[in-house]
């Protein structure tokens, strides 16, 4: 029976990026099998991970909505790519008909030279196994060190950091496809991070320095000016993800929201009314 990705997701047809990514992340959270321990939980958890991986891509999204899953069957020119770049040709293809079920997370060259060092992991030649590794987005954006099992033997392995849903590491005899879990502090664009900090109504208003801390803990301090409004974004360089290509680090983005106090006492309530703004 064909999948519908909508409704996988609980979403009505032509649903934008934002609800999209919020069903998703509601989603993910019930149905990680580290989390649910049902029958139908690694199931139901890898159709929303695909019906996401479609519905998050603009042509992808496109072309589904156009086509259906029939967009990217083998036959169908969605449902295989040939690209170059430099001397290496390479093809992969996505959704049915695909070797592995996460094998169309992303386009394999986008990690090429930062993981595989120049040679090519996609020889007809090699046929080594793929398996999943789920990441926080802490350590997906840190790295980090763990120990899995695979085919019966425990292995340590070294994830680098900046990797992120769909990156494909090649290891001696297997390849790792990486899935990361939706974060309830921070979200990820591209190499920057997203979160929000709430400001109490004097600094909104006086300005003042406020501390946040970043994903990997750290405290960062920054001047707020005075009269801020809410949802006011401050731009942090240099403290988002780093670039698996080239050096650096993308930025993180803080949105901020004012809070409003609830109970004021009578003197506070007559200075409000006594402000002239």
């Amino acid at each position: 029976m064909t999948t519908d990705y909508y409704q996988v997701l609980g979403l009505e047809k032509g649903a934008g990026p934002e609800e999209i990514k919020k069903a998703y992340r509601r989603l993910a959270l019930k149905w990680h099998p580290d989390k649910n321990k049902s029958a139908e939980a690694e199931k139901r958890f890898k159709e929303i991970n695909q019906a996401y991986e479609v519905l998050s891509d603009p042509q992808k999204k496109q072309a589904y909505d156009q086509y259906g899953q029939a967009a990217f069957s083998g036959g169908s020119p969605f449902g295989q790519n040939r690209d170059r770049q430099g001397p290496f040709t390479y093809s992969y293809s996505w959704g049915e008909g695909a070797d592995d079920f996460f094998s169309g997370f992303s386009n394999p060259f986008d990690i090429f030279e930062s993981f595989f060092g120049g040679q090519s992991p996609f020889s007809r030649q090699e046929q080594a196994p793929n398996y999943q590794i789920t990441l926080s987005l802490k350590e997906a954006i840190t790295g980090i060190e763990k120990e899995v099992e695979i085919n019966g033997q425990k292995k340590t392995i070294k994830i680098p950091p900046g990797v992120d849903t769909g990156s494909r590491i090649r290891f001696k005899d297997f390849y790792l496809i990486v899935q990361v879990l939706p974060d309830d502090s921070f979200s990820r664009q591209g190499n920057d991070l997203v979160t929000t900090k709430k400001i109490n109504f004097k600094t909104a208003v006086l300005g003042g320095t406020i501390t946040i801390n970043n994903i990997n803990d750290e405290e960062i301090k920054f001047r707020i000016r005075p009269g801020t409004d809410s949802g006011k974004i401050i731009r942090l360089r240099g403290y988002g993800a780093p670039k698996r290509s080239g050096s650096g680090r993308g930025d993180l983005y803080v949105r901020l929201e004012i809070k409003t106090p609830k109970r004021l006492s009578r003197k506070q309530r007559e200075q409000i009314k006594n402000l002239e703004v």
